[in-house]
């Protein structure tokens, strides 16, 4: 008993020693402040994969509509992946000379089999893109009217060869989607901190950037383009290699992506078993360990909660760490709360414990050892 608590305690110390260096460098993070008035000059291609996103793509293209950056700098290019509803039709029929539609069906056969259907679409994009500056998003994002501008900004102010921007889950109208986005949000925190103290790469493939010549430079996805996810991340990761100082978080309210939380516990587990099926394929051991030691501590609550249940002797030593958990990621998660506008969120922070530690076990678990469904394909 006392071993297990020891090793319990041991992984509870370097969680916590962890959350005080992300707390520092989210503090360490500088806020972007656009100029108003401020015109740019790089070209930028839009590039946004989508399958199946009839539904979804109406706002999205709306809010690209109203881009107050020059239409004559800017591109959008949505890119049909075999979709079986309306999705072509919709962006065909949108009435935007700068929205252009491609189909992965004139570029690949429909019996071929890949594991990256999505990094082959951008791959094909990129071929066609005019733009110097790729952003990619996806197809159930809204953003604000200045979200290009304040990119281009950026990269034309600081040069970086790769952006990671913040993403934010929106319309939470349950408890469920509630837990989602503070999870989300934590993630997100994270990856600002990582970049600010240069211990780590992460990013979200809804609200990023790099330069076109960068992304050849390093042999785009060759090499991670068996991995089914990736485009993001992994791709991040190439860059950062070949550019340690050229990969850059932008800090800034107004360039926040927004996107949506998913309807299902099916697919929810489904999107967090595809995110940490990439856990392995790191180069950058760095981030590997840390999502090791995040996976053993819930490991060891998880245990500790289930002994409790059966031998009251454990409860004090379990409450006893959940409240040093708790405590430690709500003071790193309230300045990254207040910056996303979403302080409320923190009030199910702790009811939503009994659901986080579990689905971070099993997502794990089942990322190493399992498969799941994306788009409606089964991936491994």
């Amino acid at each position: 008993m006392y071993i297990f608590v020891i090793i319990v305690i041991g992984l509870a110390l370097g969680y916590g020693i962890l959350m005080l260096w992300y707390s520092l460098g989210w503090k360490r993070l500088r806020k972007f402040g656009p100029e108003v008035h401020a015109t740019g000059r790089t070209k930028v291609t839009v590039i946004i994969p989508a399958r199946n996103e009839a539904v979804n793509l109406p706002p999205l293209l709306e809010a690209l509509h109203r881009q107050t950056y020059d239409p004559r700098l800017l591109e959008v290019i949505i890119i049909d992946d075999f979709s079986t509803d309306d999705t072509a039709a919709v962006i065909r029929d949108y009435p935007a000379d700068n929205i252009h539609l491609l189909e992965l069906s004139q570029h690949l056969d429909k019996t071929e089999r890949l594991n990256s259907y999505k990094k082959k679409a951008i791959e094909i994009a990129i071929s066609k893109a005019s733009g110097d500056l790729i952003v990619t998003t996806d197809a159930d994002c809204v953003m604000g009217p200045r979200w290009i501008e304040i990119m281009v900004q950026y990269y034309e102010h600081h040069q970086p060869k790769f952006i990671a921007a913040p993403v934010s889950f929106y319309k939470e109208h349950n408890f469920f989607k509630r837990l989602q986005s503070l999870d989300f949000m934590t993630m997100q925190g994270i990856t600002g901190a990582a970049a600010a103290l240069a211990s780590g790469t992460m990013c979200n493939g809804a609200n990023l950037a790099y330069e076109k010549k960068a992304f050849y430079e390093v042999g785009g996805f060759n090499g991670i383009d068996n991995i089914a996810s990736g485009d993001d991340m992994l791709l991040m990761y190439k860059i950062y290699s070949a550019y340690p100082e050229g990969v850059m978080y932008l800090k800034c309210e107004e360039a926040i992506v927004r996107t949506l939380a998913v309807d299902t516990l099916k697919d929810f587990m489904n999107q967090r078993i595809r995110w940490s099926s990439k856990a392995d394929k790191y180069e950058d051991k760095r981030l590997t360990w840390v999502l090791l030691l995040v996976y053993l501590f819930n490991v060891g609550l998880l245990a500790m909660a289930v002994m409790a249940l059966f031998l009251p002797v454990w409860w004090p030593w379990f409450l006893i760490i959940m409240l040093f958990k708790v405590t430690l990621e709500l003071y790193f998660l309230l300045p990254v709360a207040r910056f996303f506008n979403k302080t409320e969120l923190l009030l199910w922070f702790i009811p939503g414990q009994i659901f986080h530690i579990p689905y971070i076990v099993i997502a794990g678990w089942l990322g190493k050892f399992g498969s799941y469904q994306w788009k409606g394909r089964q991936v491994n």
